[in-house]
Parts: structure tokens; sequence; C-alpha cells
């Protein structure tokens, strides 16, 4: 079988789908896969795959852009001839399913990976947005087979919403994670608080950095480390609006990495306050492979790998008081962080271990 993979961002086709590419591959099928542009090509191509670029803008609402891109995507399906495409993120899910819908591929299985900020505010440009990405997802999911989800939450919304029928939504537990290469080691004995996110407003930065300052002032040798490169997206925020938290030592900023494993063997909690509408963290799943207790929010995605209580903490969304008092509580219970440390790796391997996933991803795609 030829498979064609639409990819919003280059860094997420081996980071997040890498393992899942590798698996269909080793069944003796190719992959193509396209992407925005040529960032990380020598990573995208050490894969396997075939690559096709194939530019457009993840936050612009352009419509001639969305026409241009929704054209491009259509005739390279009609040359490459795929016999299944699989797309993630908004706009490869819509333009990529209609474009294989039209092209006549008979197998198309888009993957909801969250719903972003669109459905997570309340404003009215949101609120005509979200009626805009409505009509749109709906048509995208008359071709489909099968449409992916990757929690309760969104699947339930969009059955909820007429967008699809509750027999073509199935959901999986995130995009998995390689626990080969997350080990789990022992957490250190000071305390290290480490959040990793695009440095966006969505993903609770803020609440991050307010709630360190507060525990500081009664626990000065607790450590916050952020760790994310800044944004051009909406709700970006601005270097020098971190900055004040840099200079007063609230925070350690060692800007964005790409490999995280280091930064995790030195942390001894994991941070994500966001609000953002998540499909299933992989910061989250990471953390919980290397057996690190989990602080973040009751919102979509986050609570279904959170157990309150067991392997970490759920806190209100923007709720900077509710998040110092858990990050407080660790800090004096460390007995209870290294049993919710246990939960977390046992957890991780029970339900989101990387080859768990892949298989129950290729069981819905019907790929052997």
């Amino acid at each position: 079988m030829r498979i064609l993979v639409i990819s919003p961002k280059n860094k997420t086709l081996f980071n997040f789908r890498g393992d899942l590419i590798k698996d269909i591959i080793s069944k003796g099928h190719e992959v193509v896969a396209i992407g925005p542009n040529r960032d990380y090509i020598d990573d995208v191509l050490a894969l396997g795959v075939k690559f096709i670029e194939i530019p457009f803008s993840k936050d612009n609402t352009s419509i001639l852009g969305d026409i241009k891109y929704y054209k491009q995507l259509k005739n390279v399906i009609i040359e490459q001839k795929p016999d299944l495409v699989f797309s993630y993120t908004i706009k490869p899910v819509v333009y990529g399913s209609l474009a294989a819908r039209m092209a006549g591929v008979k197998k198309i299985y888009p993957m909801v990976t969250g719903l972003g900020r669109v459905y997570a505010s309340n404003g009215i440009k949101a609120k005509v947005l979200r009626m805009i990405t409505g009509l749109l997802y709906k048509q995208a999911f008359k071709g489909c087979n099968k449409v992916i989800f990757q929690n309760s939450d969104d699947l339930k919304q969009f059955v909820q919403l007429g967008y699809l029928p509750k027999e073509k939504a199935t959901r999986i537990d995130g995009s998995g994670v390689n626990m080969s290469r997350f080990n789990a080691n022992e957490l250190p004995k000071e305390p290290v608080f480490l959040m990793i996110a695009r440095i966006i407003k969505e993903k609770g930065v803020f609440e991050f950095a307010e709630a360190a300052r507060m525990v500081k002032k009664d626990y000065p040798e607790a450590r916050f480390v952020l760790l994310g490169g800044f944004d051009s997206s909406i709700g970006a925020i601005k270097p020098e609006e971190i900055e004040p938290y840099i200079t007063d030592n609230t925070l350690e900023f060692p800007g964005e990495a790409k490999d995280v494993v280091p930064y995790l063997e030195k942390s001894s909690v994991f941070v994500l306050p966001t609000y953002y509408r998540e499909g299933l963290p992989r910061t989250i799943l990471e953390a919980m492979a290397m057996a690190r207790p989990i602080i973040t929010t009751d919102w979509p995605g986050c609570r279904d790998a959170v157990i309150d209580g067991v392997n970490g903490f759920l806190v209100q969304p923007k709720d900077v008081n509710d998040l110092s008092k858990r990050i407080t509580h660790i800090i004096e219970n460390p007995e209870k962080a290294y049993e919710m440390s246990r939960n977390s790796y046992r957890l991780c391997k029970e339900k989101y271990d990387v080859n768990i996933v892949n298989r129950h991803m290729l069981r819905i795609m019907g790929i052997r």
C-alpha cells in the first residue's frame, strides 16, 4: 500500500508520528509525507519517507490561501495515487480529507489532535470561526472511514455538534510515547518543577510564572524551569513579557530544546497549566514515561492522562492559587511525590506506550 501522511509541521512527523511511520514501513508499505516547508528535512527523510512540500499557514484565515492549499493537496493526491490518506490537525484534516475524497481515495483516516483556541474561547470572532470550522469538518468527515480522536471530550463534542455520526468516531490514547527513549529514573532530591510548552498564553505560561513567584517566597530553594520556543501565532508571548521572571530568578529559561530528556531527568515534577484545547499532550506522556508526578489542568485531554491524587494533581484552569497550593503540597510531601511518580510510570506502561497506541492505530486503519 502507498500511504500519504499530511502534516502541519515537519517536526511532528518524526517527533510525534515517527514510530508509527516506521511501523508502517516495516510492514512493507510505502509512506509519502506532505509538510509545509523543509524544516528538519534530514530528520524527516531519515524515517524512510518520500517528502513533498506544500506550504500553508497554520494560523492564517485567508480563504484564498486555504483554497490554494486544498488544490495543491488534491493535485499531489491525484499524482501520487495513495491507497490511504492519514492527516492530523485542523487544516490537513479538513482540506486533506476533502481533497482525498475528490481524488477518489477509498481509505481516509483523519486524526483530531485537539481543538485549539477556536473551541476554547467564547468571543464573537471565535464563535464565527467555530461555525465556519464546523461546516468544513462536516463536509470533510463525509468521505472518511473513521475519524480518530485523542480524548473523550473532543469525540463527544463533535458527535453532539453533529459533525459526524458516533459510529464513525473512535478514540486512541494520544500519540503514545517511546518508553525506550524516555526512560524512568529516580527523582532528584531538590524540588525542580519543569514546564515544556510553546510560549503562548493559553498554555498557562503566566500562571506557571506567577505560581512560581508565590511558592519561592516560602521555598526559595525550589526551581522552576520553562522550556519552549517563542511563537508567532495568536496568543504568542513576547520575550520582554517573560524577561521580568527571569531577571528576578523566578524562572530558568533555557529556550527551546530538540531533546527534552535531559531536562526531564533533572526535574522532580512536570507542570502544564494549559487552557488550550489539547488532544492529549505528548509532554505529559513523556513525563509519565520518565516517572514524574504531573500537575496539570482539569481540562480536555489533560484529565484523560492524570488521575487526581494518584499520579498527579488536576487544578482549575487560570487559577494561580490552586496551582501554587498543589506545588507547595508536593514540596512538603516528598513521599507523596515518589508514590505519584511510580503511578505515572505504571499508567504510562499500561496505556500510553507507543507500541500499544500504534497497534491500535494500525488496526483502526486496517494496515497489516
